[in-house]
């Protein structure tokens, strides 16, 4: 791998559960992510810096969030929640769900990652919820048209995570962290449908690849839980870098301009640095921005 970077001290050092979902609203200038574990949604000002952090709390597990195509994002968010895809008024911290996911044992699933493609379609993965034993291959990957529609594309998954799309929208990936697996797919943007599956990327290592965004070149930046590192993953599927921290459970992350924003996860079995830091976010600048986010279209 030729390129290399370190993050020492994080930009955020408190302790997340389950830092996940790191989202930038170049709107607002914010930085919003989630503690799926501890039920809560951070969002900081990218201009003000920590001391701007403001957290929501909520009842039950939000895992992902996404803008909505004409809706003010200072006002009103979309979040994957426990069953499904919902609208968050930041205001008050309530949400409304607009679809539901189509499990036949609601209580046993929770969402975990997603993203909005080119069409405005919102794609989310369920998977088995925390404190119901070992996580089971009981997971989906849907995806939701506007307000109502929600259609299943893959079953029998057991942690679905990341979906992204390569900068000409033209391939779609999706990463499922249990088989250290990043699967691409020919993606049809008018339509979403999906052909042409094939292993993009499999993982050798101890860790579990995990959350990732795609650059403007086209490179997907991977965090690897358990391994203290994201990996830089060029479009042939090769490994040309790596961002290493000094916590073991990396999550997530995000471009803000050329800064790559990172979420971790305790690592309570853990040791020194490792434990004392998980839970953190941290920021490293690696010299390439992310390609644009896509709003959800309600209609």
């Amino acid at each position: 791998m030729s390129e290399k970077w370190q993050v020492g001290a994080p930009y955020l050092d408190m302790q997340c559960g389950l830092g996940e979902g790191p989202y930038y609203e170049p709107a607002t200038d914010t930085l919003r992510f989630v503690d799926i574990k501890k039920k809560q949604l951070h969002t900081v000002s990218v201009a003000d810096g920590p001391a701007s952090l403001k957290t929501l709390q909520f009842e039950e597990a939000v895992t992902v969030t996404a803008d909505v195509d004409g809706r003010d994002p200072s006002r009103t968010i979309l979040i994957g929640a426990k069953q499904g895809l919902a609208l968050l008024d930041l205001a008050t911290g309530k949400y409304d769900y607009l679809t539901k996911f189509p499990e036949e044992k609601p209580e046993r699933i929770r969402s975990n990652d997603g993203g909005v493609d080119p069409m405005g379609r919102f794609w989310m993965g369920t998977m088995t919820d925390f404190g119901l034993g070992p996580f089971q291959p009981e997971g989906s990957l849907y995806h939701f048209s506007g307000a109502g529609t929600v259609a299943r594309s893959l079953s029998g998954l057991t942690i679905p995570n990341s979906v992204g799309w390569s900068p000409d929208g033209r391939t779609m990936y999706f990463t499922h962290s249990s088989a250290r697996t990043i699967f691409a797919w020919d993606f049809n943007v008018e339509d979403g449908s999906l052909s042409n599956e094939r292993v993009f990327y499999r993982h050798d290592g101890p860790g579990e690849p995990d959350g990732f965004r795609v650059d403007v070149d086209g490179n997907l930046w991977h965090a690897v839980y358990g391994e203290s590192r994201v990996l830089k993953i060029a479009p042939n599927g090769s490994l040309v870098g790596e961002v290493t921290l000094p916590t073991r459970n990396v999550t997530c992350c995000e471009f803000v301009g050329e800064d790559l924003f990172i979420t971790t996860a305790s690592d309570e079995e853990g040791e020194g640095e490792s434990k004392r830091l998980g839970g953190g976010l941290f920021k490293v600048n690696v010299g390439t921005r992310g390609t644009e986010r896509f709003k959800f279209k309600l209609h």
